[in-house]
């Protein structure tokens, strides 16, 4: 586990997301939080709780990359799902346990990558020995004749030709060199037919379709096809075969379950979807019963997956919602308790919106300039130009639906629409972006009110 003090990770989380210091404070403490656990005796370990945390604010300030961003620093697997895709049971919609077994399946693929790169430099060497035979098959020895006549009996006898080996030598060489690069191999790949299998069921029986796919792989037999491919193209293919037998999968099976359950996150966007809502009249989808269903997987307990039993104990959960109409405290009593830490996110306004513009690394002005380079065209924004692109952002958020960072990239699409478009036959390869450009592109936009609940 990734040994990061909260305040590095707070410079790290920086980079990429402008302002939330408060929520950025609370998810470093949480991931230290988790190796501080690590240290300690084994006895208390596992009575050491996550601090789960939920995220208050409105769409588009950064929750979902806060979170996202936090795993990808912790090398952390990850799952972002919508609370409202789960249903009580006995309603059509997703088990809730689904999230963890998917969450198992994102580690396996995370961990068999892993263990595919540490064996790939013999996969690799395998898949070159492979080539080599097929470009220079091994001589056949010849069947002994049941009445071997003289002839027959000295060509057996002859041994075998001492520059086949040497012959065998200069072909790696050119493989080496990329002399070979453009020749063309006969490849023989097996796959399989398994029919699509789609089960409906009640909620709680979806590993069901795990183990009807895994009974057909059994029943149908592999099918091989034979394909001419260059040698390059082959190369691949059989190193990623070789590396695929190399692979012990019983070890990643074990990692992979030891990883989801001492340091997996999960994301519960849309928590307050599933609040109850006093005022409604007439049966709801169960919210209530959803929280339920939540509130043992939060707490802890163990989950069966196609690879064995997870538990979820140690599982770091960060919910986020909006809160518009309900709030934190709508949730029932014991769900609650198990989101110790609550953290308000702050809107976003004309100042942020210039620094999104143009600090983070992923930047969207950055980004423009890097897709309009490919076809030779010096992107350039005044200082003048960001203001007003933020200004427009600030005032179309106010009087329309308040959307946050993103209402930046619908304003940047409809402002670029015309160089995007006219980029590949423009003669003019430095354009200026300047205050009177994008007052001009948006003008018609911010005039009319409704045509901007539209457009933008």
């Amino acid at each position: 586990m990734a040994n990061f003090t909260p305040k590095e990770i707070v410079s790290a989380l920086d980079k990429y997301i402008i302002g939330q210091d408060k929520a950025k404070r609370a998810v470093a403490v949480a991931l230290r939080n988790r190796w501080r656990r690590q240290q300690v005796p084994e006895d208390l370990r596992d009575e050491i709780a996550p601090k789960n945390i939920i995220m208050i604010g409105p769409t588009g300030v950064g929750k979902t990359e806060i979170a996202r961003r936090l795993s990808r620093l912790a090398q952390s697997p990850f799952l972002k799902i919508e609370a409202s895709k789960f249903t009580e049971v006995g309603y059509v919609g997703r088990d809730v346990e689904s999230m963890i077994r998917d969450l198992t399946e994102i580690t396996i693929n995370m961990v068999k990558s892993e263990e595919s790169e540490k064996v790939q430099i013999k996969a690799r060497k395998n898949a070159e020995e492979r080539i080599l035979d097929l470009l220079l098959p091994a001589p056949k020895e010849p069947m002994p004749p049941q009445y071997p006549s003289q002839e027959n009996s000295l060509e057996a006898a002859q041994p075998l030709p001492a520059s086949s080996e040497s012959t065998r030598e200069k072909l790696r060489q050119l493989l080496y060199s990329g002399k070979l690069d453009e020749r063309e191999v006969e490849l023989e790949t097996s796959h399989q037919n398994i029919p699509v299998v789609e089960v409906l069921s009640a909620s709680g029986m979806e590993e069901m379709e795990f183990n009807l796919k895994e009974m057909f792989g059994n029943i149908f037999p592999k099918k091989t096809k034979k394909q001419k491919v260059k040698i390059p193209q082959a190369l691949e293919i059989l190193t990623q075969e070789e590396s695929q037998r190399l692979i012990d999968m019983d070890q990643v099976t074990r990692l992979a379950k030891k990883r989801v359950e001492q340091s997996g996150i999960i994301f519960l966007d849309e928590i307050d979807k599933i609040t109850g809502r006093e005022s409604q009249t007439g049966p709801d989808v169960s919210r209530e019963g959803v929280q339920r269903d939540l509130l043992p997987i939060v707490e802890g307990t163990t989950v069966n997956t196609k690879y064995g039993m997870v538990k979820t104990d140690h599982i770091l959960f960060i919910a986020a919602g909006a809160f518009h109409i309900s709030k934190p405290s709508d949730l029932i009593p014991e769900l609650q308790g198990r989101f110790p830490i609550r953290v308000e996110l702050d809107s976003l306004g004309r100042k942020e919106f210039i620094r999104i513009l143009q600090e983070p690394r992923n930047a969207l002005l950055k980004q423009y300039s890097a897709l309009m380079d490919t076809e030779g065209l010096d992107l350039i924004f005044e200082p003048e130009s960001i203001e007003e692109i933020a200004r427009i952002a600030e005032t179309v958020n106010e009087r329309t639906e308040n959307i946050g960072a993103r209402r930046l990239y619908t304003i940047m699409e409809k402002l670029l629409d015309e160089i995007s478009f006219d980029a590949p036959d423009m003669t003019d390869k430095r354009i200026v972006i300047n205050r009177e450009y994008v007052q001009e592109k948006l003008k018609d936009v911010i005039m009319d009110e409704d045509l901007s609940r539209y457009i933008l």
